[in-house]
């Protein structure tokens, strides 16, 4: 019977390998270090330092790459070595009798050769793995009081969402019986209960395999319900009366952690044993990985791959990694993608001024595969967060502005080289201002939020997505000719119109009118095509509204 490979009995064997080409390269290496310890003794003083200098920078890789393949001993002794090479370089006294002795140790230490096979570490799975994407959410809601929770219900259900809402925790438990919800939102004071809601979470969290997202809402705004939350594993944290389009947003973010792109890692490292190593690790976590073993590429790599965190060795030929690290910090469009140094230095003062210069972490080889992971996925994580909340409008999660402007003209020159038509519409909620005057600003924040999630629902993971303005969006489409645009909006349309908002006592219905505006009329920049649609809105406009308009 064929031998069957998997996931991880193939990372183990790529492990493996590469633990045996590092121990092929130490039998060359260890020699090699020899001939250089011998060559210390002969030349002038200049001559000294310059091998004393290759030595120093041999012995540094060697700390920092032997204890990752498993030669503890041979890392922890290379590094020894290296911090007496640096006292001789610092006082430069080369002809002192102890710098025999270190001779000495050196010829012995190569001498040893590879002790023992490699033993890798095993390899890390993080917890965060990616989750299949699901059509529609499930939220299940614990509020006691029947209107908040329908209320709630409604509102989730408007924004894509499919929302149960119970008000004892027995029925709560008889549904979790029959399915799990993909979150929870739980409300900490349940009327008779005999349990809190957070003392009930806290239970149902042990008693499941994965705990699942946990959004907490209630009246006390104090510091030790705050404290409980965070220690029953909540993931927000909302005061009636309950914001909903800003817990939506709490929950969109839950789901994005969990099933979001991969996390893009590049590594720049002139050692390539142990860049692929490293490379290995973080691809087998579920991360994009790129390799990078001459600074000098930086800004190629930097652009096309756009990494959310950079891996830098500290010690490389003709350029050191704070060097780099200042380089790429010249770039205001880099500024947000942290860096994290890996380098055998143990030097408090000179890991400190590598981050003056420029970084965000200093991590010393060797390190496990568990630690670089967490590492690289917790900085990731946290850089993803932040250039969402930087690029995308609060309210809808959404393009701002100028940055769905700018994918406007990224289309329009794709479509040209390409020859294949894009798409860009225009879409307007009717009457929204008085949304707002009769039903206030809270419901016309629900009515916003509401279409920006159909719109996201309903277009493909291609298609850009902003909020132009106040109830206006900006939707480009590539690689859609018009025709197929104006079925795709006018769905969206009509499935807009059957949404029911709830505002008090009152229940409303609200619609929308888009103009579209198609490459394959032509059109020498994104201003004129933006225009086009412009003016196909407002054609929808004065047609009557609710309705979808091409020019």
């Amino acid at each position: 019977m064929a031998e069957q490979h998997t996931p991880t009995s193939e990372l183990q064997r790529q492990l493996q390998l590469l633990g045996e080409q590092f121990a092929e390269r130490l039998a060359q290496e260890l020699p090699e270090l020899a001939n250089k310890a011998e060559l210390l003794q002969a030349g002038d003083h200049q001559a000294q330092l310059q091998q004393l200098r290759g030595l120093r920078d041999q012995l540094h890789k060697l700390a920092g790459a032997a204890g990752t393949f498993g030669f503890a001993s041979i890392g922890q002794r290379a590094h020894e070595l290296e911090q007496q090479a640096i006292h001789w370089l610092e006082s430069l006294r080369l002809k002192d009798q102890g710098l025999q002795e270190f001779i000495q140790q050196l010829q012995q230490f190569a001498a040893q050769g590879v002790q023992g096979e490699p033993a890798p570490n095993s390899p890390a799975h993080p917890k965060a793995t990616l989750k299949p994407e699901t059509d529609t959410h499930c939220i299940y809601i614990l509020e006691d009081e029947l209107s908040i929770g329908e209320n709630m219900c409604l509102t989730l259900g408007n924004f894509g969402y499919h929302a149960e809402h119970f008000s004892r925790i027995a029925d709560f438990d008889a549904a979790l019986q029959r399915r799990l919800p993909d979150a929870l939102i739980i409300d900490v004071n349940l009327g008779d209960s005999e349990q809190t809601g957070l003392a009930y979470a806290a239970a149902l969290q042990q008693r499941l395999v994965q705990p699942l997202p946990l959004l907490v809402i209630t009246t006390e705004d104090d510091f030790a319900t705050h404290l409980e939350a965070v220690r029953v594993g909540a993931m927000g944290y909302f005061t009636k009366p309950v914001d909903i389009p800003q817990l939506e947003n709490r929950l969109m973010r839950c789901f994005a952690q969990q099933q979001g792109e991969p996390y893009r890692v590049l590594i720049v490292d002139d050692d390539q044993h142990l860049a692929s190593r490293y490379s290995l690790i973080l691809r087998s976590a579920n991360m994009l990985v790129e390799v990078l073993d001459r600074p000098a590429g930086i800004f190629a790599a930097m652009s096309r791959f756009n990494p959310e965190v950079v891996l830098l060795d500290v010690n490389m030929p003709d350029c050191t990694g704070p060097e780099l690290a200042q380089i790429i910090r010249f770039n205001d469009d880099w500024l947000r993608v942290p860096i994290i140094y890996l380098s055998a230095e143990t030097d408090i003062t000179r890991q400190m001024n590598a981050l003056i210069k420029a970084g965000d972490d200093f991590v010393s080889k060797p390190i496990a595969d568990n630690a670089l992971v967490t590492t690289v996925f917790s900085r990731a994580q946290r850089a993803r967060l932040l250039s969402i909340a930087l690029s995308r409008d609060s309210l809808t999660g959404l393009l701002k502005h100028a940055d769905i402007k700018e994918q406007v003209g990224i289309e329009l020159e794709r479509a040209q080289r390409s020859g294949k038509p894009a798409s860009v519409a225009m879409l307007d909620i009717d009457f929204f201002k008085q949304v707002n005057d009769s039903h206030g600003h809270v419901a016309g924040d629900n009515v916003i939020r509401a279409l920006a999630n159909l719109l996201r629902q309903r277009l493909r993971r291609v298609d850009s997505l902003g909020r132009y303005g106040g109830e206006e969006f900006l939707v480009v489409l590539p690689d859609c000719p018009a025709d197929q645009a104006l079925r795709v909006l006018d769905e969206i349309r009509q499935r807009f119109a059957e949404l029911h908002f709830i505002a008090g006592d009152s229940e409303f219905t609200v619609t929308l009118s888009a103009g579209i505006a198609s490459t394959e009329a032509g059109a020498k920049d994104a201003g004129e095509l933006l225009e086009r649609a412009d003016r196909a809105l407002y054609v929808a406009k004065h047609g009557g509204r609710n309705q979808v308009s091409q020019s």
